[in-house]
Parts: structure tokens; C-alpha cells; sequence
């Protein structure tokens, strides 16, 4: 795996979002995920509450475009941590910080931890 390997699971993930789909941007979580969500304060420990977290955020219609990225690559892990900007269907934007860690399962890099938190103003 390359570090531009490990950026293109964020342009997977985005254009998962752009289904529309909860169920396909969950897929993209190991079954075990922590998902730490951008603008909910529940934490979410599995597919199901993954997805409970993507009805509500897909329906803002979000396209993601990253900011900074900093990949490491560590045997069957990667992390991308940085930032990046939502652009929403109303216009509005929120900037956020956040950490894809990736895991290796044999056949596909999968998140097992995603930390999204909104920019301090």
C-alpha cells in the first residue's frame, strides 16, 4: 500500500456519500467501528448506529474536500488524519478535523476508527 493508495479510501468514502445510501458509507466501517461524528454528540459503536449517524448527514446532501491529509502506513493499519470542509445542500459549510484509522482484513482497507470534530471558531 502507498500513502496515495491510502488517500483514495477518502475519495471511496466521499463518493460514498454521494449515493445518498447510509447502508453503502457504512459498509465502508469494519463491523467493530468507532465512528466519532462531526455534528452529533452521540458516539457510534456499530453498523447500525453508523448508519443511524449517515440517514441524518446524507440527507444535508455533504461533498467532503480535503484540506490536509497526513498518511502513516503501519503494516495492516493506515491513518489519515488532517482536516477537511463539508459543503452542504443549503449552502452552509462546516470545516472539521478529523482521523480515518484503516485496517487491513485481508481483502479491503476497512475504517475501524473515525474522529470527525468540528473546527474550533
Amino acid at each position: 500500500m502507498t500513502k496515495n493508495d491510502i488517500a483514495a479510501l477518502f475519495d471511496q468514502w466521499n463518493q460514498a456519500l454521494q449515493t445518498g445510501e447510509p447502508k453503502t458509507v457504512a459498509a465502508l466501517y469494519h463491523s467493530n467501528a468507532i465512528l466519532l461524528p462531526t455534528i452529533s454528540n452521540k458516539i457510534r459503536h456499530n453498523h447500525e448506529e453508523i448508519e443511524d449517524y449517515f440517514v441524518h448527514f446524507l440527507s444535508q446532501q455533504p461533498v467532503g474536500n480535503i484540506d490536509e491529509s497526513n498518511i502513516r502506513i503501519y503494516d495492516k493499519l493506515a491513518i489519515n488524519s488532517g482536516s477537511y470542509t463539508f459543503a452542504f445542500n443549503d449552502g452552509s459549510e462546516v470545516q472539521a478535523r478529523f482521523t480515518f484509522v484503516y485496517q487491513w482484513d485481508g481483502e479491503s482497507w476497512k475504517i475501524v476508527e473515525h474522529h470527525s470534530s468540528k473546527m474550533p471558531v
